[in-house]
């Protein structure tokens, strides 16, 4: 970690940070001895919620880190969360708890991914936070995200630096101006969104299943449940080299299996169930027919005992008694057994009973890798801690078989299966939308003019290299579309039509009106680029005309939806005349851009037979919402100048069947949105 925190290098790690403010000067070693106070306050206090969570690889753990360079020392913590990103989540939550009960102290957290709570948010953030200026910007203070941000002009904040700032910097800015670098309130929102339920949400993460396993790993789970995360990473990641261990078992024999009910979190189950997997004959591990009632308890035991046996054979033999003790000696451990029972981790058992020894040793197990963590070399493996408990704890199979008769019920599994209206709402509550109330087939009133209404929306949104906004709420203010100043921009790019004036001059507010991040300034062009991009427009308008003159001999103009004649007929001839020869003189009404639109929308939306596709994309991602197609006849997209009447079409005309892209469709609307604009400015379409 130099001057600019690097980000966290390993792949699912979560990497986090306590800083004291306000950031002083100190003399070090005081500085060490007051955080590792700290430390032991937070994992005493925290005690209670860490200690029965079963971490998918490490636990939640902090350390004292020195002063390297221009970041202070403090407090310091990495988690590798593998597949479950629970974890990491629970560990946002954890920090952003620490802060609020530590007002004293600053927490930043990221993973491999960078700034992952900027990710979280990144619907609502500023345009000008990015990743390139992102770094030490974002922390946890009292509870709350903030965000140091960026001042408009270099110097016009006097306590902000135009460039990122460094830790030194970010810890003063933080203990000064507090309130100025609070995060929006919709940034903070998608981030308390994520995190909402816990530490509740923990229990609710865990599912209990029945499994019949060799009673030498009932009885280490009995004292360890966690280590069930170890066995389960053991299976769900054997090799063929591990399973040679599995062809005779030496530790878990077959024959004292017994039925018992084990905790897993979802994750872990579910890694466990969905893998298949046939064990070797000479294992002894024999599965009953799959017809069987204890069949899914018979494949559990059989998948996990293997999983045990693996890490015990990856130990070796004479593995060192002195890696043995559980660091109980440790000069803290008396300071934080008392502190436990200060913060009522006991919850008043009576101390020597079984509930609370049961208690106690978690209590130990989770001092010795969270607060007093030994060197990794030092360390026990998960295969050693197993094979200790063996050595060390007693354990009767007749008394365990007779609580096999007693086991309470296993959870239910069915959220495994997820239903399409189950993703539906996941997927609504992912995007931070609030589950409307059902409405009955009767109730619904679809509105087809909001199809259009967002479309104009999208259209008048900006465009960049980077991509295209899309209208985030429906029940933002309308966006208003200017047509009239649409269509004279691209006058001035096509350049005056045939009955125009060869004036060309165009009111500057023109340009300012189109909301682009790239605006014209044809002013400062020098004369030899404006000659090349005359020449360029006037091509593009012979070439325009040419188009013209070619569909005005073809029925293409019938394949349009057009608008009720509103005007008498001899209010339009003197129009007639500036219309292409090819045209016959006769006069066509106003294409319907509205229902045009609608209609093509909609015939690429039944087309997708209910599957995601462009057009629903696409809507969707502007708030609007279309009904289910319940007209199930076969339908095919088609171009706005396909028509059936043409027997037989030309080559370029046909009724295509294909898949489009949303960023196709996007970019067909847009270019029939101008079409149609144009054509309705003339009158006719051709």
């Amino acid at each position: 970690m130099e001057e600019n925190m690097k980000l966290a290098t390993v792949e699912d790690t979560v990497e986090y940070h306590l800083f004291l403010i306000p950031d002083e000067p100190r003399d070090p070693e005081k500085h060490k001895e007051i955080l590792q106070k700290y430390i032991e306050r937070i994992m005493t206090q925290f005690a209670p919620m860490l200690v029965p969570y079963i971490w998918q690889n490490q636990p939640f753990n902090l350390k004292y880190k020195p002063g390297k360079g221009d970041v202070p020392a403090h407090m310091f913590g990495m988690t590798k969360f593998g597949d479950n990103i629970e974890d990491e989540w629970f560990i946002v939550y954890v920090v952003k708890q620490i802060t609020k009960e530590f007002p004293e102290l600053v927490a930043r957290i990221e993973d491999n991914d960078g700034e992952f709570l900027l990710i979280e948010a990144a619907d609502f953030l500023p345009k000008w936070l990015d990743p390139d200026n992102s770094a030490n910007r974002v922390f946890f203070h009292h509870g709350e995200l903030c965000i140091i941000p960026v001042p408009r002009k270099p110097g016009a904040v006097s306590w902000l630096p135009s460039t990122p700032p460094t830790i030194p910097q970010a810890l003063n800015i933080i203990s000064t101006h507090p309130e100025e670098i609070l995060a929006s309130e919709s940034i903070r929102a998608a981030v308390n969104r994520r995190i909402r339920g816990y530490p509740e949400k923990t229990q609710a993460s865990l599912h209990r299943a029945r499994c019949f396993l060799p009673a030498g790993i009932v009885a280490v789970l009995k004292q360890r449940p966690r280590l069930v995360a170890a066995g389960v990473q053991a299976f769900y990641l054997r090799d063929p080299t591990d399973l040679q261990a599995c062809r005779v078992f030496k530790t878990f024999l077959p024959e004292t299996r017994i039925m018992t009910l084990v905790t897993f979190t979802k994750c872990l189950y579910a890694q466990l169930v969905q893998q298949r997997f046939v064990p070797d004959r000479r294992s002894g591990y024999k599965m009953p027919p799959p017809s069987h009632p204890q069949y899914r308890a018979h494949e559990l035991g059989m998948k996990l005992a293997h999983g045990f046996e693996i890490l015990c054979s990856e130990c070796s033999p004479h593995f060192s008694d002195s890696r043995k003790s559980f660091m109980t000696t440790s000069p803290l451990w008396a300071g934080f057994l008392e502190s436990l029972k200060k913060n009522d981790y006991f919850e008043g058992l009576i101390e020597g009973s079984a509930q609370y020894q049961a208690r106690l040793e978690m209590a130990k197990n989770y001092f010795q890798l969270s607060v007093n963590r030994p060197e990794s070399s030092l360390a026990m493996s998960p295969g050693e801690e197993i094979l200790t408990l063996l050595q060390t704890v007693p354990f009767d199979i007749e008394e365990l078989k007779k609580e096999e008769a007693n086991l309470p019920p296993e959870d239910d599994d069915q959220w495994l299966d997820l239903s399409p209206d189950q993703l539906d709402q996941l997927l609504q509550e992912a995007a931070g939308k609030t589950e409307a109330e059902p409405i009955s087939k009767e109730e619904q009133n679809y509105d087809l003019s909001q199809v259009s209404e967002s479309m104009k929306a999208f259209i008048s949104k900006v465009s960049t290299h980077k991509g295209a906004e899309l209208p985030r709420e429906t029940s933002e203010a309308p966006i208003t579309f200017d047509a009239e100043s649409f269509l004279n921009y691209f006058d001035k790019i096509l350049g005056p039509s045939p009955h125009e004036s060869d004036s060309d001059d165009l009111a500057e507010e023109d340009f300012e009106c189109l909301d682009s991040d790239d605006d014209l300034d044809l002013k400062t062009q020098e004369t030899g680029e404006e000659a090349s991009v005359k020449g360029t427009l006037n091509n593009l308008k012979s070439y325009m005309a040419q188009m013209d003159q070619e569909l005005a001999h073809t029925s293409i103009g019938k394949s349009f939806t057009t608008q009720k004649q509103m005007e008498p007929l001899s209010q339009t001839t003197n129009n007639s005349d500036e219309e292409d020869s090819g045209a016959g003189g006769s006069v066509m009404t106003p294409v319907d851009i509205d229902l045009n639109l609608v209609s093509n929308i909609l015939e690429s939306y039944s087309s997708q037979a209910g599957l995601a596709g462009p057009a629903s994309n696409l809507l969707q991602s502007m708030g609007v919402q279309l009904p289910d197609n319940t007209d199930h006849r076969p339908t095919t997209f088609r171009y706005p100048w396909s028509s059936k009447k043409q027997s037989p079409p030309p080559t370029h005309c046909q009724e295509i069947k294909f898949s489009v892209t949303a960023p196709l469709l996007a970019s067909l609307i847009f270019l029939f949105q101008i079409n149609t604009l144009i054509q309705k400015q003339t009158v006719t379409p051709w």
